[in-house]
């Protein structure tokens, strides 16, 4: 495989162990390029700009900046780039907040190897990653977060806004909702980060 075909990679972690496993995991797999390894929130904003990866693999608990606000950060200033979670936590407060702030994709520190592999592959095509467990529980709290119901909330959706929650819903990526509404994927994103507020 070409080194134009690998996804470019950047690695966050506070933990300069976690960052050489990861590197040394995702490197061993072939089709990844890690471009980057930052070890705060602060120094992962200032090399995303640097590199320019397709995805950042970024611990959520960070000194200096944590991983959130600077996924949120990464978000306004690389809105192409995909951000995968990583942490220990599964509350569903985490999972809301690392979404909420751009973040495609959330993991567990526990997870082998290949379901890593197989998240930064998912997260660099464009589709949420989130744990089935934590599903129903995220856009459980998204409503709460509004005080609606779930009727009100649909009612207070416009029709194109509606579309595009049915399509996600459906599990369509943001690629795929942009190319079936002749959108782009950050007009996608952007429609979806709407809804949830």
């Amino acid at each position: 495989m070409s080194s134009t075909e690998r996804i470019k990679v950047m690695l966050a972690d506070d933990h300069p162990i976690m960052r050489d496993g990861l590197r040394d995991a995702l490197e061993g797999e072939g089709d990844f390029e890690v471009v980057g390894s930052a070890a705060d929130g602060v120094e992962a904003v200032s090399m995303a700009q640097s590199v320019a990866p397709e995805v950042i693999v970024m611990d959520v608990m960070m000194p200096h900046k944590d991983g959130v606000d600077a996924c949120r950060e990464i978000m306004e200033l690389l809105p192409d780039t995909r951000v995968l979670m990583l942490t220990a936590s599964t509350t569903e407060d985490a999972v809301v907040e690392a979404i909420a702030a751009g973040a495609t994709g959330y993991l567990q520190k526990d997870s082998g190897p290949e379901e890593l592999a197989e998240a930064i592959r998912e997260v660099a095509q464009g589709r949420l990653r989130i744990p089935d467990k934590s599903i129903r529980r995220v856009f459980a709290m998204i409503r709460g977060q509004r005080g609606l119901t779930a009727s009100r909330a649909l009612k207070a959706l416009t029709d194109r806004e509606r579309e595009i929650l049915q399509l996600f819903a459906s599990g369509k990526s943001y690629a795929q909702i942009a190319e079936a509404k002749g959108n782009k994927i950050v007009t996608v994103r952007n429609s979806i980060y709407r809804i949830q507020d």
